[in-house]
């Protein structure tokens, strides 16, 4: 499952300077607007310590991670929904992504310019997520236009599309976001086949200097993101510049001394799986040990298709262990079965976190 996030923000907030330490690539983070004109995307793998466990275990030729993409769009400006800047672009770059990352600038540098000539969270927020909702509003209207031309024609869905959308339309100009707008799985389809930007999870990230962990702004973002239904994290972005291309024991260091448990890439990663409601299972064996994306609640036969759709179509069973089960008796790995702990099961069979998976196929 790709699991892709895109950076917005303002031009000189340090998205890209982030997008640099986060995917450890060399890409222009000068100090200019537009500097980012086409997005630049950066494949990261997704820190996980039970595949270093697991691949102890198994000895497999080799090891493979989850990835997530993340993706540098570039700096908005006031007026984006009606063209301004890089708007369009900016926008329909926005509509591509999964997870929405707001990079908001906390921190004060004298030699990094502000587009608005000040250093105010508070009102890039407001005009980030103004531009977002303007362009929404924009989509809305115009789909209520098109969809006329289905009541015309007597179609039941555009009856209950044009009531769906009048009441978003209306929630939309209160200033709230369409992922706060409350619908139900029927409902959710006129919605959904819009693709807002609004309606995409988003997280805030605050983009702070060493000596302001307690910062009065930082609780003021941390309010507004709970108001519209975001996550919120804390990211120093010169220190995780520091930390890019240092080893294990360097980094471990270098947090030790900040007084920070790990980097701002494992926080930021961690949050864009909450917000999608994902989680991992593996699969492990003397050839490979692997870890894979699904969403929670998937079953057994949706984890076999993201493997080969081949897996899908013959599914016969699936042998399953937990994580647990396998650090206990990892000294014995081959004798869960006669122990009784692993599970056969079929394609109904509700995945669980760090399972541990072998599918079955037919011919």
């Amino acid at each position: 499952m790709k699991l892709n996030c895109g950076f917005v923000g303002l031009p000189n907030v340090g998205k890209s300077t982030l997008f640099n330490a986060l995917s450890n690539n060399s890409i222009a983070a000068e100090n200019y607007p537009f500097c980012t004109i086409e997005p630049n995307v950066g494949i990261v793998e997704v820190p996980d310590d039970r595949l270093k466990v697991l691949s102890k275990i198994f000895s497999p030729k080799k090891t493979i991670c989850n990835t997530v993409e993340f993706i540098d769009i570039a700096g908005l400006v006031k007026n984006a929904h009606k063209g301004e800047g890089l708007g369009n672009q900016f926008l329909s770059q926005i509509r591509s992504v999964k997870v929405v990352v707001q990079i908001i600038r906390v921190f004060d540098d004298k030699n990094v310019t502000h587009v608005e000539n000040r250093v105010d969270p508070m009102d890039d927020i407001e005009i980030i997520n103004t531009e977002l909702l303007l362009a929404d509003i924009k989509t809305v209207e115009k789909s209520l236009e098109k969809n006329e031309k289905l009541i015309k024609a007597n179609k039941p869905e555009g009856k209950l599309a044009k009531t769906i959308l009048n009441s978003l339309l209306e929630h939309l100009n209160t200033g709230l976001p369409a992922r706060s707008f409350e619908r139900n799985s029927k409902e959710d389809v006129p919605v959904k086949n819009l693709f807002l930007l609004t309606d995409k999870p988003m997280i805030y990230v605050a983009n702070i200097s060493e000596n302001q962990v307690g910062d009065e702004k930082i609780d003021e973002i941390k309010k507004v993101a709970e108001k519209n239904q975001s996550s919120f994290i804390i990211i120093n972005g010169k220190l995780e510049s520091e930390m890019a291309g240092l080893d294990e024991e360097e980094k471990k260091l270098l947090l030790n001394e900040y007084g920070l448990e790990e980097p701002g890439l494992n926080s930021l990663i961690k949050e864009a799986y909450t917000n999608l409601g994902l989680q991992t299972f593996f699969t492990c064996g003397e050839e490979e040990v692997r870890a894979w994306t699904i969403t929670k609640g998937a079953a057994a036969v949706e984890a076999a298709e993201e493997i080969h759709t081949d897996f899908a179509k013959k599914f016969i069973k699936a042998e399953i262990y937990s994580f647990e089960d396998a650090i206990k008796h990892e000294n014995n790995i081959k004798d869960l079965k006669t122990l009784g702990l692993v599970k056969i099961v079929g394609k109904d069979y509700i995945m669980q976190e760090g399972d541990i998976a072998y599918f079955i196929k037919g011919q």
